[in-house]
């Protein structure tokens, strides 16, 4: 990314926009966390939060995301701190003081939040990263994003996803309990093989759409992002259908399929105020279009 150019269009002509710099961290981590939701789909919950006397510590920003997972985002402005070791201290506090997160959610949004611990992650915002931070995650079995941001001429801001690296097993998937309901991977063994083809294709086609797509497994669903959500996809074995939820306005739809239905006011699992429907490959084929442009928005 140090090579990375930014131009304003004004006419026939170009004009390259000036890389500037932030002086202090706590630029960069003010600006973030007033715009948590709108720039990473992440609800703000805490500042600066105090790990206690015993691990005497302060995690830079603390909140939780679309899926409901707790998540902590740690800043720095030079590539040589050691931000993601830091990060995965906080990380494991976070695991010990569950209890201690849902609290905060409670004062903070005044209502119960079904946390979702199956998948908490770290978020590392820096200026730049090196080929040992891509290797050094890579290597370990958590949620880690690992987030570029570049300064134009004061008033623009670029954030790029570096890397990333996605947890291959739950960490609380021994606790009693936790699978007691039907999850996501029950209803998929359940399905039947020409279901199982199509949601095959639907996600062949979501992670055609770009090398930035993530695929994460909740609960209930899947959730495709690129920073944020951008497609939730259930599949329904019983309905012999899958859902597909995206991030675009229904009322912008130009004459929507019968399959296609606004949700905004219905309560569903996963994000986005538009559903569809997909039952068969013709099904799929005429959803693409809504789907790239859902992807496209993100």
């Amino acid at each position: 990314m140090a090579d990375l150019k930014l131009f304003q269009i004004q006419g026939t002509k170009v004009n390259i926009k000036t890389p500037t710099e932030f002086k202090y961290e706590r630029e960069i981590q003010k600006l973030c966390e007033e715009n948590l939701e709108t720039l990473f789909g992440i609800r703000f919950i805490a500042t600066e939060h105090s790990t206690g006397s015993k691990h005497k510590g302060r995690i830079d920003s603390l909140g939780i995301d679309e899926n409901n997972c707790p998540v902590i985002v740690e800043y720095k402005l030079d590539s040589k701190d050691n931000v993601i070791n830091q990060g995965l201290f906080y990380l494991d506090w976070l695991m010990d003081h569950k209890a201690d997160f849902e609290m905060l959610c409670l004062k903070k949004f005044s209502k119960q939040t079904e946390v979702d611990w199956t998948n908490p992650r770290l978020l590392c915002i820096a200026k730049d990263f090196t080929k040992y931070d891509d290797y050094a995650i890579a290597q370990i079995n958590r949620n880690i994003e690992l987030i570029r941001y570049r300064v134009f001429d004061e008033d623009h801001i670029l954030f790029e996803l570096a890397s990333t690296t996605q947890q291959k097993e739950s960490a609380d998937s021994s606790v009693s309990g936790q699978n007691k309901y039907k999850g996501i991977d029950d209803y998929k063994k359940s399905a039947s093989d020409e279901l199982i083809l199509i949601y095959q294709e639907v996600e062949d086609f979501i992670f055609s759409l770009g090398d930035d797509v993530q695929k994460k497994e909740l609960k209930f669903y899947y959730a495709y992002s690129r920073i944020k959500n951008f497609v939730c996809l259930e599949i329904r074995p019983q309905k012999k259908n899958i859902l597909v939820f995206l991030k675009i306005d229904y009322k912008a739809i130009e004459n929507p399929a019968k399959n296609v239905r606004d949700v905004s006011k219905i309560g569903h699992y996963g994000t986005g105020d538009t559903e569809v429907s997909i039952s068969t490959i013709e099904d799929f084929e005429k959803a693409k279009v809504l789907i790239e442009k859902s992807y496209n928005q993100s």
